[in-house]
């Protein structure tokens, strides 16, 4: 995981060099203190997807630039064969597959992702991003939190959710669970 970390702030902060700017003047434009922004540069600390997301708006590059420095080429369609998917570990436990990131200008970003059991009981990794999100179960079972209610989702299960609202998950019975995630842009 380290290692993707680094990576992704490597490339955010290629991105500021490219653009001339300070890292007090990358903090100020991501609504940010300049501390945390160059731990994201750092990959000493966890990148959010909001956070990426707040970039690609602000600095109209992809999603799958930041994340998996690649860059999207196909506009009519993209195929990602099984298990094919560029993937990276953005935070504990936590393995993102791209079904999207060779495909320019979607709307939508589609990941299989997989969520290790964590060893002692700890508490859910929270995210806030803008849009809404679909995901479907397809190995496993986890709990899930939105807003502070629990739900617990089994293979095949599926949930549609607005992702403004802080949410979580994490795997359940000592297995790792693998669910398929859209998140839709507003």
């Amino acid at each position: 995981m380290a290692t993707d970390l680094i990576q992704i702030g490597e490339r955010i902060k290629g991105l500021r060099e490219a653009l001339s700017l300070s890292a007090e003047e990358m903090a100020r434009k991501l609504e940010t203190e300049t501390n945390e922004y160059l731990q994201y540069e750092m990959g000493t600390t966890d990148i959010s997807l909001s956070f990426l997301q707040r970039i690609e708006r602000e600095f109209n590059v992809d999603l799958a630039t930041l994340m998996f420095g690649t860059e999207p080429k196909m506009n009519a369609y993209f195929i990602t064969r099984k298990e094919k998917g560029v993937s990276v570990e953005r935070v504990s436990a936590y393995k993102y597959q791209s079904l999207t990131a060779g495909f320019t200008n979607n709307v939508a970003e589609v990941f299989i992702v997989t969520v290790e059991p964590k060893p002692i009981e700890t508490d859910y990794y929270r995210s806030i991003h803008a849009g809404q999100e679909f995901n479907m179960i397809l190995e496993g079972s986890m709990a899930m939190t939105i807003n502070d209610k629990e739900l617990i989702l089994n293979e095949g299960d599926s949930i549609y959710f607005d992702s403004s609202l802080p949410h979580g998950m994490k795997a359940l019975n000592e297995r790792s669970v693998k669910f398929l995630a859209v998140i839709l842009y507003p």
